[in-house]
């Protein structure tokens, strides 16, 4: 088998071998044609290479001689035409038919230029009918173009529009276009809105008509700005600009605000290169003349203004508002008053009236954002910070000088003296409502001033204006809260004298007492109450804790004080005991943790007074007393009616 196979095997390489030498064969026979056939092609390509060339030759040629053919024939109509102008009678029917207008334009075109080059004085007839027929001509075409446009017949339009292309009336014909372009759409209310619609509409046809479209839309805006809206603004603005300033500012701020909408509308047209600056110089145009003084009359107003919204309160208030004054006595009287806190001056009865207004505020401070927002709008960037900053100084003189200065003022000079009975302390509501306008004030500062004078010189300028009216409002409140203390602390002195009796703590019967404490105790009690909730009420923050504890101090040196005036019986000095428990319940109203600890301490005190002679030296030595002065223990002992008793003496000492 294997050989079988192998035979076969071998019979078949002789196949394959015989095979691929037939192939091998008829390949060179193809390539021999394909070389056969690639040299006819390049024969027949250096053929159609020749004839190209003669022919192109021959082109050049027939053009050589049919280039002045033409022209010599073109001259020959033009000189046939020159010559019926000549004559004086037009004969051709190009001129005749007024359907060939174009022709007739083509041709009297060219005869305007070439009688531009005739000697005047030889040619002066026909020059003068050349130049007739041609403005006839262009007057006829751009009748043409006015009647196609009212018929709304686009292509008629764009047709005559290319042959007044080379005439000089070309600019007419736009002209007539703008004109009509705008019989019509003016006839609403709003002129921005009609004059957008109106753009957008040109815009889609005038690419159509003309081969410049971008200078007819800019041409037709121009003529807008320049005409329609020139003359609207200034019917609404002279109307108002010597008689209302209000209105004025108001009507200035809208139509500036919908001119540079519109502007911003029409960005997305094509009007040439730079549209921008295009758009922003007739702008300027508008409104030049108005800005100009902008922010004189805004200052002018916003004083005017300021001023009449204070007067309205104060005289319904009845108030005739009083000189606070300046100058080198009243400075030297505020540095005395500062420093000795003496009230110099009379004192003046305000009845409790604060003359703080939220509603005086929040008018001034509406009033001023309105003069920031037409600020940031209507000023030359380079001036936005100084006129930011003028308007600025204005809130600061009427709301912060001439409405919170003068009530606190006005609150400092209301305060009794701290020896008045039933005072009025009203100053705690001027302290509440100045604190409520000055967070509106601060607000306003923050949301419509900073953001437009964030990156200038002015930044510094007014954060430091600003934070000279805080520090004089907080000397002035600092003050005024001082001096309420005091009329506090003389009120409950007025209660203690007029309540507290000497039998009080030595009492006739001494098994015969039912109160748990004296009257006097109560009352003050009661009056402390409602102080500290009204200093709650009238602060917040750190403020309420920091005149808390003041006032808490001051309130336990009076006790203290008040309680070394009388002398204790045994009974009596349980009185005194539970009258400091009460006190030292009052003092938990406070919150204050030193406040409290003083009346611990007070409270242990009064158990000297008490306590059996033998003990006396046991209590002095507790955890309370150890650390006090032994001559503050010995002032309290000595207030025990059995003093003078050997045996006590002996036992303190």
């Amino acid at each position: 088998m294997d050989e079988r196979i192998q035979r076969k095997v071998e019979k078949l390489e002789q196949q394959c071998q015989k095979e691929a030498k037939e192939f091998a064969k008829k390949v060179q026979e193809l390539q021999k044609s394909n070389q056969v056939a690639f040299q006819h092609f390049q024969e027949l390509d250096e053929h159609i290479s020749y004839v190209a060339t003669k022919v192109c030759h021959l082109g050049d040629q027939l053009e050589g001689v049919n280039t002045p053919r033409q022209r010599a024939v073109e001259a020959q109509k033009l000189m046939k035409y020159f010559n019926e102008f000549l004559d004086g009678e037009l004969k051709s029917d190009v001129f005749t038919n007024s359907e060939k207008i174009k022709e007739a334009a083509d041709i009297i075109q060219k005869l305007h230029l070439i009688a531009q080059e005739l000697p005047f004085d030889r040619f002066s007839e026909v020059k003068s009918k050349i130049a007739s027929k041609y403005h006839d001509l262009e007057c006829q075409l751009i009748q043409e173009f006015t009647s196609a446009q009212r018929r709304g017949e686009i292509s008629r339009m764009r047709e005559v529009a290319a042959v007044l292309l080379h005439f000089k009336g070309y600019s007419h014909c736009v002209d007539v276009y703008i004109k009509q372009c705008q019989e019509g759409p003016f006839l609403r209310n709003d002129v921005f809105e009609d004059a957008a619609i109106l753009c957008q509409r040109v815009n889609k046809q005038v690419g159509e008509v003309f081969s410049n479209p971008e200078t007819v839309l800019a041409k037709l805006i121009q003529n807008i700005f320049e005409v329609k809206l020139q003359s609207y603004v200034k019917d609404q603005l002279e109307e108002h600009r010597k008689s209302d300033a209000e209105q004025y500012l108001k009507n200035l701020y809208d139509l500036y605000t919908r001119t540079t909408n519109l502007s911003s509308k029409l960005m997305e047209f094509n009007l040439g290169t730079d549209k921008q600056t295009f758009l922003s110089k007739l702008i300027k145009s508008i409104f030049i003349s108005y800005l100009e003084n902008y922010i004189e009359v805004e200052i002018g107003y916003l004083k005017s203004r300021s001023a009449m919204i204070l007067q309205r309160y104060y005289d319904s208030k009845n108030h005739q508002k009083r000189s606070i004054g300046t100058g080198g006595i009243q400075d030297l009287k505020e540095r005395i008053r500062q420093r000795t806190n003496l009230p110099l001056g009379p004192s003046i009865d305000t009845h409790g009236e604060t003359f703080l207004s939220q509603e005086v505020v929040v008018n001034l401070l509406q009033e001023t954002k309105q003069a920031f927002e037409r600020c940031h709008r209507l000023s030359d960037p380079s001036d936005l910070p100084k006129n930011a900053f003028r308007i600025f100084s204005m809130l600061v003189e009427f709301l912060c000088t001439e409405h919170i200065d003068y009530a606190l003022e006005t609150g400092l000079a209301g305060i009794p003296s701290s020896d008045s009975k039933n005072a009025n302390l009203y100053f705690l509501d001027v302290v509440h409502q100045a604190n409520t306008i000055f967070h509106l004030f601060d607000k306003q500062f923050n949301d419509h001033l900073m953001p437009l004078i964030s990156s200038s010189p002015k930044l510094s300028e007014c954060l430091q204006k600003k934070k000279d009216i805080i520090e004089q409002m907080e000397v002035k409140l600092d003050m005024g809260i001082d001096r309420t203390l005091n009329c506090m602390i003389g009120q409950m002195k007025h209660i203690l004298a007029a309540e507290q009796k000497k039998t009080d703590f030595k009492p006739e019967d001494e098994n015969n007492v039912l109160i748990q404490y004296t009257n006097a105790c109560v009352k003050v009690c009661g009056y402390v109450r409602k102080q500290v909730e009204k200093i709650r009420n009238s602060m917040d923050g750190k403020n309420v804790d920091t005149v808390l504890m003041e006032l808490g101090v001051r309130f336990h040196r009076l006790i203290y004080e008040h309680l070394q005036q009388y002398s204790y019986s045994c009974m009596g000095g349980m009185l005194a005991i539970c009258d400091v428990a009460e006190y030292r319940k009052c003092a938990k109203d406070f919150k204050i943790a030193l406040v409290l600890q003083l009346f611990d301490t007070l409270h242990a005190l009064c158990n000297l007074l008490v306590v059996a002679p033998d003990n006396l030296k046991q209590v002095c030595s507790g955890e309370q007393l150890a650390n006090l002065d032994k001559n503050i223990l010995h002032s309290f002992v000595q207030l025990r009616v059995d003093y003078r008793s050997a045996r006590l003496a002996r036992h303190f000492s």
